[in-house]
This record gives structure tokens, sequence and C-alpha cells, in this order.
């Protein structure tokens, strides 16, 4: 039989009564999977329903006028009509007839960079900053969203998310059906591409940025270096000379990229471990683990890597690429397979031969630097690593290892946890049995930089951040809120606050605390005689990124006042890089006045670095690892901090806030 058409019902099951009528097909209806193409579209028969006797039911349109049919092509978009067949319609409620299906939707990583650059180009523009918040915020939330949020549009369900209401809904709708948002494509036609870029130079927020390109005419990042040397941007208000110097820094080091940008730990890492936590409960698997530079914690990530053992492989790959939130299977083999999540991951499973499980764990978690150095080290003791065994070159005989601790061991060395494993010295240490203790999840007496709804970007009441910190196991939790929303009499509405939440939540110690900003002149925008008040003080750069960083820090560290300083270099890993400044600098300056440096968590700061971490451990200075969580979810955070800590080869005793609030008051100016 040629068919032309099939009932669908069969597929997707009853759906509710409706009256048949025929309109057109705007978008992908909300059963499918997919988004509608309109290819090849075939035009039924087109018989009024009202005037036909009888119905066909479930059927499927046979060969009798296949040649009629095919011969009536459409050439506009596909009309819902009714199944007609020898002059008979279907009667009942059925799902619309499609022509041809997309193979995919967009992923949630695209549907979040259509929403930032939108966010970027309002902001250019002069939008309201609520707006522009508001698509930033929306971004995230796809980005940390499980499945297709593309799909939830379609079904009227994505409105349903925090941060995304009706009109972003629309918007993500829009991308399904036209490929990018309207309001994107239209200010792709004004302002140019290049422009947007500016943003990520330090000094060029969004007013300056549309200065230098409606004023000057510059669009370009090669126009703006041009400018910048011809001293041009001095002529416009407000800009100066400096700013021209960090143009030309900025420009001269952006490099094209080579590749798929980074993905945040703190976006991919909790996606990776629910993977492996799904396949360890497979009959088929026997042990599983995540491996790569998400183990080693590294603060950006490319593809996801698992090693995993099995008793039966081809089982636990074939599960594997079946799992609902894989989007693509780009590969698939008896032991290995790579897939692609809704979000845009790519994750990479192999099942190994659990006798070099520990082998072949070490290999895969790297890092590559680490391993070129246990071989060559390996070298001079007469000894050959591969990802399979170690080989005595004399003998030839192979040692393989089911856990890396016995590879280790057979290699003379004492175990090296992952976070360090960048040959920086870890592998000496080793031999020597001289690693540091790192400091463990878990061991916080208390997060020291939190926001509440007293800030105007936090999400949570104080009552809902001080319930989630108990349970959380603090001992006391500071309440940090942004100065500049705590003015004309806010800041002592807020204690009263938190002197009735403390009674309730006793034995918890709530600390009242600031997060004070660094203005460009250096001074802070509270008075000394409000800051000896609060028991906790948070300094932090928030503006004039390129005004004489060091200085101003320098000089805040100097205020007795001032407890430490919140995420030192102020970059947004992805977005922005780090001002300008000599931390050897500032580290000495910390030790010298007694200010801690704070491991600010949030996944898109890390701030310190795990390389300023160190050198801040090294000398001495006291870290404190905090959460700036702004909402309740957020104060999970710390983990990736101490993933940050621990990379550095922090102890517990060199960071502060592992300490009993009476031990840390000792340690404070």
């Amino acid at each position: 039989m040629g068919e032309v058409a099939v009932h669908l019902e069969d597929q997707l099951g009853a759906v509710g009564q409706r009256a048949l009528e025929a309109r057109q097909v705007g978008r992908a209806e909300a059963f499918l999977a997919r988004p509608v193409q309109h290819d090849d579209v075939v035009e039924l028969l087109r018989e009024p329903v009202g005037e036909l006797p009888g119905s066909v039911r479930r059927v499927v349109v046979d060969h009798e006028h296949r040649d009629a049919v095919l011969a009536e092509r459409a050439h506009h978009p596909l009309e819902v009509l009714p199944l007609v067949v020898r002059g008979q319609a279907d009667g009942r409620a059925h799902v619309r007839i499609i022509a041809v299906v997309a193979t995919t939707l967009p992923r949630n990583a695209d549907v979040a960079d259509q929403l930032e650059l939108l966010a970027d180009l309002l902001e250019i523009e002069g939008e309201a900053a609520f707006r522009v918040l508001a698509y930033r915020r929306a971004a995230t939330r796809v980005r940390e969203t499980g499945g297709p949020v593309a799909q939830l549009a379609l079904d009227g369900k994505a409105k349903e998310l925090p941060g995304i209401g009706a009109t972003i809904q629309d918007k993500i709708v829009q991308i399904v059906d036209k490929g990018e948002i309207e309001a994107l494509s239209k200010r792709r036609k004004t302002i140019p591409p290049e422009v947007v870029e500016f943003l990520q130079i330090p000094g060029l927020g969004p007013k300056t940025v549309r200065k230098i390109w409606q004023e000057l005419g510059v669009t370009t990042l090669a126009d703006l270096k041009a400018a910048a040397r011809a001293q041009r941007l001095r002529t416009l208000p407000g800009l100066g000379a400096r700013l021209e110097e960090n143009v030309l820094k900025a420009v001269g080091r952006k490099k094209k990229a080579t590749g798929p940008q980074r993905t945040l730990l703190g976006r991919a890492l909790p996606a990776l471990l629910a993977v492996v936590e799904v396949l360890r409960e497979h009959p088929a698997a026997d042990r599983v683990s995540d491996a790569g530079s998400a183990r080693r914690r590294k603060e950006t990530v490319r593809d996801l890597d698992i090693i995993a053992t099995a008793n039966d492989p081809a089982a636990l790959i074939d599960y594997f690429t079946k799992l609902t939130w894989v989007s693509e299977i780009a590969a698939k083999g008896p032991t290995k397979a790579t897939v692609v999540s809704h979000e845009g991951f790519r994750f990479d499973l192999r099942v190994v031969p659990p006798d070099c499980y520990g082998n072949l764990l070490q290999h895969f978690t790297g890092s590559k630097d680490h391993n070129i150095a246990l071989r060559e080290d390996a070298v001079r003791r007469g000894l050959s690593i591969s990802e399979y065994g170690v080989t005595e070159v004399e003998s030839g005989e192979v040692f393989t290892a089911q856990s890396e601790e016995e590879l280790y061991e057979r290699l003379g060395y004492e175990y090296i946890p992952p976070e360090l494993r960048e040959n920086l010295g870890e592998i000496e240490a080793a031999r020597k049995g001289e690693l540091p203790k790192l400091v463990e999840p878990g061991q916080l007496h208390g997060d020291l930089h939190t926001h509440s709804h007293w800030s105007a970007d936090g999400k949570n009441t104080l009552t809902e951040m001080v319930e989630a910190a108990k349970a959380c196991g603090y001992t006391y939790y500071a309440i940090t809120d942004h100065s500049h929303y705590l003015r004309e009499g806010r800041m002592e509405q807020q204690s009263k606050e938190i002197d009735r939440l403390a009674k309730r939540v006793a034995p918890l110690k709530l600390l009242k605390g600031v997060e004070v900003n660094i203005k460009a002149d250096g001074s802070l925008d509270v008075p000394d005689d409000v800051l000896a008040e609060r028991d906790w003080v948070v300094a932090s750069i928030h503006t004039a990124f390129d005004r004489d960083p060091t200085e101003r820090i320098l000089g805040v560290m100097e205020n007795p006042h001032v407890d430490c300083i919140g995420h030192l270099t102020g970059r947004k890993l992805n977005r922005r890089g780090p001002m300008d400044m000599a931390v050897e600098k500032i580290v000495e300056k910390a030790v010298e006045t007694g200010t801690f440096l704070e491991i600010n968590s949030q996944p898109d700061r890390l701030d310190l670095s795990d390389v300023h971490a160190r050198l801040a451990g090294e000398a001495g200075v006291k870290v404190v690892v905090s959460s700036d969580g702004h909402e309740v979810a957020a104060l999970d955070y710390v983990d990736f901090g101490i993933a940050q800590a621990r990379r550095a080869g922090l102890t517990p005793d060199q960071v502060a806030n592992t300490r009993t609030w009476a031990q840390l008051k000792k340690l404070m100016k």
C-alpha cells in the first residue's frame, strides 16, 4: 500500500475532544519533541467535513487516490485537514497531520546564548536595568534546567520555571519557529556584532560602549584599538588616557577562539555527578567514576569524562545512550560512547577492564602535564607507564591496578588527590610523603558572605536564607547584604530583623555583616562609625575596574573595620577577565594588616583563582571560603570554593572559617 499519511493517534495516545477545523500550523505542536519544517507538503482531499456521511475512523489513506492526492502539492504552509478517503472523513478528534519533523530542538545552551546576547544588546541600547537583568536570569535558568526548555516553551510550561515569564517563553518559541528571537534579529541589524565584545574590556560599560560606537563610529575591535592608539577615546567626556591604555592591553591580548567555550564547573559538575549516580544504579555497572578536568575540579571544563567497569559493558553503554536527557548520540561502540545532552554537555563514557580500572581512571583524570611527569620519573627508574599498566622494562612484567591508590603506591608515591594533579610540585611532595592534608567539604563552621532580600539582587528572604544555613549545620552565619541597599535607615531595620531571627535559630549565631563598596577614589561607601558596629565587613570592588585597583585595595586594608576583601580580581569567568592588579603586593599587605582574602565560590567567579589562593596560603594569609549566596540554593556553592582551595593545596588551618566563631575572632584585627 502506498501510504500518503498516517493517523498519529496510535503512536501518540488519545487526544482530547476538539472541533474539527482547518487551520495553519504556526509552530510545532506541544506533543511533539521536535519542531515542524514545512518541507514537501502534501495536501489531502479538501471536501468539507460537514457534508460527508460516515467516518473512516482509524485508517491509513490507501493507494486508491494516491496519484490524485500527490498531484495536489501545496504551495503554502501545511493546513490541518481531516483525513478523507472515498468520500468519508474521520469524524473523531485526531492529532494534527504534519509533513516533516526536524531532527532536534534547539539546545538549552543555544537558547541561553540568544537570551544573553539580547541582554548585551539591550544594555548597549540603554534599556532599563531590570529588563536586562531579567534576560540574564532567564539565560541562567535555561542553562540550569535539565530537560529541553524549548519543549517546555512549546508546551506552554516554560513560564512555570522561576525567572521565565510569558514574554520570555514566547521568545523561546520564536527560536524554535524562526531560529532566532525576533528582537535579537532586529537589534543585530542596528548594532555591529563586535560592539558587543567591547563590554568584555575592563572599564567599558554599556554607556561608554554606546558613546564610542555612536559618537566615534567605532564598530570593530580593530577600530577600537586604532582609536585608542590615536588618542581619540579621550575626546569623549569622562574618558581618559588610562582607559586608552586598558583598551590597548585588552585588545592586544584578545585571541580568536579556537574551539567551543569551556563550561563553568558549577554548571557541568552537578550534571556529571548526576549521570554517574544514574549509571551506578544500573545492574550491569560495577564501578563508575567521574574523570577528566571535572574530577580535578578545574574552574571550567569541556567534555565530561566517565570511567566504569561492568559485568555487561554493552548493556551499560546502551542504557547510557538511551537516557532521557540525551539529545544526540555522537559515537557508540561496545565499550565507549559519546552523547550530547539537551544542555549541550558532551559526555564520554568508557567501560574498561576491572583489573586496570585504577590505571585508566588515573590516566583519564590527568592532567596531561601530571601524567607526563609521572612517565618521565618512571623511565628514570626503569619503568614504562601506559593507561593499561606499568611495565618493568627489564623483565617485561606488567603491573595493573584496580585502584589509583594501588597504582601510586607501586610507583613510590603517596596517593595524590585529583585536585593537585597539575605538575606543580605534587609528585616530588608525594614521593617524600609531604603532601598537604587538604581541607575537606563539610569542615566549614560558617558562611561569611551571603545576601538576602535586603539586597535588590537577593532572591530569598532573610528568614529563608537563615533557615537554610541552619540546615547546612553551620554554627555561625554572616548576613552581608550590599551596603548601597541598606541606606536611609534600612541597615537599622535589617539589624532588628536579625535580632528577632537570632532567638529563633539559636544556637546558630547570626552575624550582622555588610558588603561595602570600594569606590573609585579608594574610599568606602559606609562611614567608619557604622562599620565599627558590624560583626563582619567584606569590602569589594564592583565598579571602576580600571581605576588603580591595587592602590584602592591596599588602602582599604588599612581600615581597622575591614575584615575581608571579596572576590579580589573581579573576574567573571567566560565573560570578563581579572582586573590588572599586583596580587603579590595585596597578599603582602593582607599579611601585614591581618586582612582575610576570600575564595568567592560563585561558579562564574571562583575568585581567588587557585594560583592566587596558593600564593596567599604560602604567604600566611588566612583565606575565607564563602558562597556569596544570593539565594538558598547558592549556599551549596561553597563546595566549589572548597574544591578551589584544594587545588591551591590549602589545609583546614589555612581556611579561616573552618574555625569556630570564638577561634576566628582571635584572628581578626
